[in-house]
């Protein structure tokens, strides 16, 4: 019997080939459905871990489950793949629009401890490395991952509000993210704008290389710099960001010399709009709006985890699955 917020026949059709069938460890993985289905209301409700229905199991599974996933990179590739599904049936508005939010650190997100803690924990329990298991694959190499530092390096900033962390992402004129990056919630947008860009790709289900480039970007003000302009004009890329206003008065003041005022379409503006209602749509999700995982990379895998669910319900099942076979 499936509840709410639960995965549907036709959404499972499309992830169940993307998943592990062993765990290289003489034994099965506990039932994948189950378990992201457990992840779902977890990211859903914003509860602790090991307070979930009994229906989906052990705590200790769902948790373990999605840490695993978020360090080798499963949540991503399965967002890949479903973007890749979405571009097959040209369901992708490539007028993308780049923008961020600042989302608040829960106190239980402080005090990560550091990688020399974690490898001293290890050694104690006779462990000489972590093996995470990669997607679909059957054996299994040692996965690093990001972190340590303090909290600058498990991307929580200080502000007046307290620990907040910044989600920089890229969104398709449907309001889907295309992309996602977290960093500590003081650190500048116009600073993560071309990783934000890097980080777009969309495989294709056939032939062909991934897309990267989308037809154009719309950004607000906190973008607006040389920099960021000539990055685009490198790539051949149209934007829309408006000039600042002292940027402009420097430009006038210095007449000829200062060139002339970059295009701005209005119209092309008024579809900014889509970067916002995305992030709405990822705030929707309370393990999102606000943080509770200590670890960075369990916070990215959070937020992937959610946009993959914003894609996946935005599909057209009976001709995505259609698609796969």
């Amino acid at each position: 019997m499936l509840s709410r917020g639960d995965l549907t026949d036709a959404e499972w059709a499309v992830l169940a080939p993307l998943l592990p069938t062993s765990n290289n460890r003489c034994g099965r993985w506990r039932d994948h459905r189950q378990v992201i289905n457990g992840i779902i209301h977890r990211l859903s409700t914003g509860c602790q871990w090991r307070k979930p229905p009994e229906r989906f199991g052990a705590w200790q599974t769902v948790r373990k489950r999605h840490q695993l996933w978020s360090a080798d990179g499963t949540w991503a590739r399965m967002l890949q793949h479903v973007q890749a599904v979405a571009d097959a049936e040209d369901a992708i508005d490539w007028n993308i629009n780049v923008g961020s939010t600042s989302i608040r650190a829960h106190q239980h997100a402080a005090g990560a401890n550091s990688p020399a803690a974690h490898a001293v924990q290890r050694l104690k329990r006779g462990q000489t490395s972590v093996h995470l298991p990669r997607t679909g694959a059957r054996s299994h190499a040692p996965v690093s991952v990001p972190g340590g530092g303090g909290a600058a390096g498990e991307a929580l900033g200080r502000s007046r509000g307290g620990l907040t962390t910044k989600i920089h992402m890229a969104a398709d004129g449907r309001c889907r993210p295309l992309s996602l990056i977290i960093t500590p919630g003081h650190r500048a947008d116009c600073t993560q704008f071309d990783q934000v860009l890097e980080k777009i790709r969309v495989p294709r289900l056939g032939l062909g290389r991934p897309r990267r480039l989308p037809d154009s970007i719309g950004a607000d003000r906190a973008y607006s710099n040389g920099v960021i302009r000539a990055y685009l004009r490198r790539r051949g890329i149209r934007h829309v960001i408006p000039e600042k206003s002292d940027s402009k008065s420097a430009r006038l003041r210095k007449g000829s010399r200062g060139g002339r005022p970059p295009g701005f379409d209005k119209t092309r503006y008024k579809a900014r709009n889509t970067v916002e209602r995305a992030v709405n749509k990822l705030k929707q999700f309370r393990a999102v709006a606000t943080r509770y995982d200590k670890r960075g990379y369990v916070s990215l895998g959070t937020v992937t985890a959610a946009a993959l669910l914003i894609w996946l319900r935005s599909l057209s099942m009976p001709r995505s699955i259609r698609l796969l076979r």
